[in-house]
């Protein structure tokens, strides 16, 4: 990474109050979506046992498409911040115009490889003998058509939050997700649909976050050409988020696919704590999200010490974010499960997975503070190989051996806490070194 800052007199700490206002509009969000999810899972799930193992497999093939989008928009958020603390809005906006057209391709080439994969990607997860395996892939064939929204959604909130503007996204995403929420219990019930009524709702909302998003950048005035020498900056940037997300679909894809091996039972309540899981990680994402802009902008303004102290005071939040979730899920175990399902037996399978979640909610909110700060810094290669470390050293060991001895949910929960404590160290020893707060713009090392 080259500097092309000067070094300025510290600044004074950013209160408290700053980060709230990027923050609590990115809670809402990282929250909509996830919201929307559950709201689909205690819908499906009332029609009984395998079309929620449907969902769980079908969505789980769609979280790659929500992972390249959260590529997309935290690789604009860092790039557009840098521009943006260095005082130039446009070339910001410019950033956010490249990630949309760079979204936009990649989402049709999902929509339309999806029609063709659908069956044999939901059998190799499911099992081809599986009930479930047939419906999700009905499911998915379906729900695919939403991603070129999903993605052009992600990038137009990367763009925003790197210019510190918070208003906006909240009304379009809510405004897609609160449509999309009423219409699937219609869609799914009184139309009849059943499970492809979950999808249609899906698809409605993505692609209308999408064109809200879209309309915004033509709106900016700033032009909308594709530039090439700036999607490939994307690209650069792309680069390693997308093996560091690769190595969580990995985990998570391995996950999915041995709990569904234990039987319906298993893989509904593995479905219903890690949708739980992914709230919880993007509420607490809300922080990173400003720790992402407000970094990005105080290492594009030449302010090292500035960030310094606002990792720390991320950290600090990110804890007590988690730790008020452990307390909430403890206090819920009686209670949450049954939302979701009124099978007793996937409610017994919830309860094993139920104290591993709960101790992992401190740990996972220090580790999603830190990665908003070191993808606002542009150390990208570092979160990476550590990523790629605990994945291939920790997550999936403990899956596949947990799997060989049949040791069931536990096994798959054991190799996500060691995931996240590996992550953990790698992080906290990586703030105390001074290697990641490299003053200047461009936002990544190539």
């Amino acid at each position: 990474m080259t500097s092309s800052g000067t070094p300025q007199p510290p600044s004074p700490p950013v209160p408290a109050r700053r980060i709230a206002v990027l923050a609590i509009p990115a809670l809402v969000v990282l929250a909509a979506e996830p919201v929307y999810v559950l709201v689909d899972t205690a819908v499906v799930g009332h029609l009984g046992a395998v079309p929620l193992a449907a969902v769980a497999v079908g969505g789980t093939v769609m979280s790659v498409a929500a992972w390249l989008g959260t590529a997309a928009a935290y690789g604009t958020t860092g790039r557009a911040a840098r521009r943006f603390g260095a005082g130039d809005r446009q070339a910001a906006l410019a950033e956010g115009v490249q990630a949309s057209w760079l979204a936009l391709v990649v989402g049709i080439a999902l929509a339309v490889g999806l029609q063709a994969l659908a069956g044999p990607i939901t059998a190799a997860l499911a099992g081809p003998q599986s009930p479930a395996a047939d419906a999700a892939a009905d499911w998915l064939r379906i729900a695919a058509l939403g991603a070129p929204g999903l993605l052009l959604a992600a990038a137009g909130n990367g763009w925003m939050r790197g210019v510190q503007e918070t208003r906006r996204p909240v009304r379009y995403v809510v405004a897609a997700n609160a449509l999309s929420a009423v219409l699937c219990p219609i869609l799914v019930y009184p139309a009849g649909l059943g499970l492809i009524g979950s999808a249609i709702a899906n698809v409605i909302a993505q692609t209308l976050g999408g064109l809200l998003f879209v309309r915004a950048l033509a709106r900016a005035g700033v032009p909308l050409r594709p530039r090439p020498e700036l999607i490939a900056a994307h690209l650069t940037v792309g680069r390693d988020l997308l093996l560091r997300g690769a190595a969580f679909q990995a985990s998570f894809l391995s996950a999915t696919a041995v709990a569904a091996r234990y039987g319906t039972a298993s893989v509904a309540a593995h479905q219903i704590a890690i949708q739980l899981w992914f709230f919880t990680a993007l509420a607490m994402d809300a922080l990173a999200i400003a720790g992402q802009s407000l970094v990005g902008a105080a290492l594009g303004a030449g302010d090292a010490a500035g960030a310094r102290a606002l990792a720390r005071r991320l950290v600090l939040l990110g804890l007590a974010s988690g730790l008020a979730f452990a307390a909430v899920f403890a206090l819920g175990a009686p209670v949450i499960p049954s939302w979701f399902s009124p099978d007793p037996q996937v409610h017994d399978q919830a309860m094993i997975v139920w104290p591993w979640f709960v101790a992992l909610q401190p740990i996972a909110g220090v580790v999603f503070a830190l990665d908003g700060v070191f993808i606002g810094a542009g150390d990208l290669r570092y979160l990476r190989n550590l990523t790629i470390a605990g994945a291939l050293g920790g997550f999936l060991p403990a899956i596949w051996i947990g799997y060989a001895l049949q040791l069931g949910l536990t096994g798959i929960w054991a190799g996500l806490g060691v995931f996240m404590v590996v992550r953990l160290v790698g992080l906290l020893a990586r703030l105390r070194s001074s290697r990641w707060a490299v003053l200047g713009v461009p936002a990544v090392r190539a």
